[in-house]
C-alpha cells in the first residue's frame, strides 16, 4: 500500500508537469510514465518490505497471539 502511494504521488506529479509544461499527446505520457512506474516498483518493493518487517520486528508484532 505504501508503495502505491508514493509511486502514485510521484506518477501523478511528473505527468502534471509534462501536460502542463508541455502539452503532449497521451502515448508521450505512457512512454515516459511506464518506466517509471515500473521501475520505482521493482526498486522501492524489496526496501520497503525489509523496512516494514524490522518495523514489525521492533515492535514485537511478529510474535503469534498466545491464547
Amino acid at each position: 500500500m505504501f508503495l502505491i502511494l508514493i509511486l502514485g504521488a510521484v506518477a501523478v506529479g511528473i505527468a502534471a508537469w509534462l501536460e502542463l509544461e508541455f502539452s503532449p499527446p497521451i502515448w508521450v505520457h505512457l512512454i515516459v510514465l511506464t518506466p517509471i512506474i515500473i521501475g520505482g516498483a521493482v526498486g522501492l518493493l524489496r526496501p520497503l518490505k525489509a523496512g516494514m518487517i524490522a518495523l514489525q520486528y521492533r515492535h514485537n508484532l511478529l510474535d503469534p497471539p498466545r491464547s
